[in-house]
């Protein structure tokens, strides 16, 4: 089966400039890699910093003037190129933002779910995909300003939906949201890719992405460094990577134990494996390129990677 949205080695770097007129370039993404196929949910998990939401920019060409894009992002089987993107862009292609921002401040919710449609079908649309997230129709009648930050995204959510996307882009969807609500949500995402669409979940909460994916795709510093099988995150001793077990072992449910130090930043770590400075299993192998494989089936990004234990 050809993947809805396959990812290969992208990289990103900003242009920046410093006092004196000085120009500098920062790495922000490098080599990152996935893939997501109909009737799937890919969750993408991350620390603030570690790219994830430029990924989300990067499939929906809304990089900055100052970005450069290396690698090659593929759409049903061919580059999605802007040409491509003009076209399926809020139509097969859809952004659930992390921002209630993108809401019109100016027009009701009805109004901005119907995008200028004032049919009767149009309007039957629109009552039911509020519906679908738990919100009536007086929600239709008011303005983003008079919504809670959780029924926002629910909003943001239904017009998502509304366009029965290909491939839905839900980043950080759940802030805001009381655990119950959360939770959903994520049976809506479950809902749609029963639909055959393909869904990318972008989140920090790892316990949020265990319970709704298919599979987890873990990102540290602008790498993928794991992919998983959801099922995998059952025993800590199926998981291949350092940093994806310390997650775990970080996890409220399991030692509560957090990891000493900190991801480095953007431009901080230019070569090797950006984790080594808090890895155990550190050698000085690990200051060369680290190649992403195959492994114990899932991926890693790790020299010392464990087999998981069946």
């Amino acid at each position: 089966m050809v993947p809805v949205l396959q990812v290969e080695d992208l990289s990103i770097s900003f242009t920046q400039y410093t006092s004196g007129l000085r120009r500098r370039t920062i790495s922000a993404v490098r080599g990152l890699n996935l893939a997501v196929e109909a009737g799937q949910v890919v969750a993408v998990v991350g620390a603030s910093g570690s790219g994830k939401s430029l990924l989300a920019h990067s499939i929906l060409g809304l990089l900055p003037y100052n970005s450069r894009m290396e690698g090659r992002i593929v759409y049903q089987g061919a580059p999605l190129t802007i040409d491509r993107l003009k076209q399926l862009r809020g139509r097969e292609i859809v952004l659930a933002p992390q921002g209630v921002s993108y809401l019109d401040p100016l027009m009701q919710v009805d109004k901005q779910l119907r995008r200028g449609r004032r049919d009767a079908q149009a309007r039957a649309d629109s009552r039911a995909a509020l519906a679908r997230y738990g919100l009536g129709p007086d929600t239709g009648r008011k303005y983003p300003f008079e919504l809670s930050g959780g029924m926002a995204r629910r909003v943001i959510m239904a017009a998502a939906a509304m366009e029965q996307p290909r491939l839905l882009i839900a980043d950080e969807p759940t802030p805001g949201m009381d655990a119950p609500a959360a939770r959903r949500l994520l049976g809506h995402f479950r809902a749609l890719a029963a639909e055959q669409t393909a869904v990318l979940f972008i989140t920090h909460a790892l316990d949020l992405a265990i319970e709704v994916a298919d599979r987890v795709v873990v990102l540290y510093a602008g790498q993928t460094i794991e992919e998983a099988a959801a099922e995998d995150f059952q025993s800590v001793h199926r998981l291949r990577h350092p940093y994806t077990r310390a997650l775990w072992r970080a996890m409220p449910q399991h030692d509560f134990a957090p990891l000493p130090g900190a991801q480095p930043g953007p431009g901080q770590a230019e070569s090797g494996c950006p984790f080594a400075p808090r890895c155990p299993k550190a050698r000085a192998a690990c200051g060369q390129t680290v190649p992403y494989r195959p492994f114990g089936g899932g991926w890693v990004r790790c020299l010392y990677a464990e087999e998981g234990d069946a």
